[in-house]
């Protein structure tokens, strides 16, 4: 799914890949994740993370769009592939420098209330997460729905009107609010990576590669 959401980025923005050095290739938590980082002319940083594991019972993907050369949310995608079960998580974050037109997401979410919710439980960072965002967890059977979805959800992120002519330095300091809290009060995949590669790494793959606010 991440090369489908790569493809439609590819209609809009030209893309360098950049060297993500020794994080290309990661082992965690019984996973072993590659890691791409890439320059979005016009848009900002770009990351995809893909994970198997488990004898290939288990699949993670996840893309993340830093957006610097234009006024939109932070971007985060994941996708769990797991023991027949398809789960959709897709947050934007408040890293914004003034007002933009979400309006066109929440039109999406509500054309697929068929979907079954997932419970996103509770965490420090719901105050920057903003309501566009979704969490829908059912099973295999429905991944073309799933899919439908997250297409619709990430094209109108990508078409929503936002400022062109802003602070790159600001929409870091703004993303760096949100990137730091993870590496200090932690998340479910910061957790992980911290206990199998240690603080120190973690931090360079979550400001250098992953988010680019460094």
């Amino acid at each position: 799914m991440t090369e489908t959401l790569l493809n439609i980025l590819r209609e809009r923005y030209a893309l360098a890949k950049l060297d993500t050095g020794d994080m290309a290739t990661l082992k965690a938590n019984g996973m072993t994740f590659t890691v791409d980082a890439y320059h979005a002319e016009g848009l900002g940083h770009l990351s995809v993370m893909c994970a198997k594991g488990f004898f290939g019972l288990m699949k993670m993907d996840t893309l993340i769009i830093h957006p610097t050369a234009v006024d939109l949310p932070l971007y985060s995608y994941d996708r769990i592939y797991a023991m027949g079960n398809d789960t959709l998580i897709v947050e934007l974050y408040d890293t914004l420098l003034g007002k933009c037109e979400l309006d066109r997401l929440n039109e999406v979410k509500a054309a697929y209330t068929d979907l079954p919710e997932r419970d996103p439980g509770e965490h420090w960072y719901d105050s920057l997460k903003l309501d566009v965002s979704l969490s829908k967890k059912g099973k295999k059977q429905q991944q073309a729905r799933f899919d439908e979805l997250a297409v619709a959800h990430f094209r109108a992120y990508l078409a929503a009107p936002a400022q062109t002519a802003v602070s790159a330095e600001e929409k870091r300091r703004k993303a760096a609010v949100y990137v730091e809290g993870l590496l200090q009060n932690g998340g479910p995949s910061t957790d992980v990576f911290k206990k199998s590669l240690g603080e120190e790494s973690t931090a360079k793959l979550f400001r250098e590669v992953l988010f680019g606010t460094c």
